[in-house]
């Protein structure tokens, strides 16, 4: 059995610990399966990205704060009304 030592930020290693003591897991436990799943994985198993919004969303969030400063946007009472509403504007645009 090896022994591994790391270094890491105080509090990171108190967040860390506390998080796994609710999964039941040690950090040697938490360890293990992260190197066993780094061999299965054959790499880091995590996304590595810069998680930055696509052109989609950032035009989403501009209209949205758009209608907020318009005070455009509409209120709906449920799923339903507002799924019926969106519906009811494809057709008039189909026309």
């Amino acid at each position: 059995m090896a022994t591994v030592n790391i270094r890491v930020d105080d509090a990171l290693k108190r967040d860390t610990e506390g998080i796994l003591s609710e999964l039941g897991l040690s950090i040697s436990a938490a360890t293990t399966l992260f190197y066993k799943q780094v061999v299965r994985y054959g790499g880091i198993p995590l996304d590595l990205k810069v998680d930055y919004p696509n052109a989609k969303t950032l035009e989403a969030l501009k209209e949205s704060e758009q209608m907020i400063i318009e005070k455009t946007s509409r209120n709906f009472s449920s799923l339903a009304d507002m799924r019926k509403a969106m519906s009811e504007e494809n057709e008039k645009e189909d026309e």
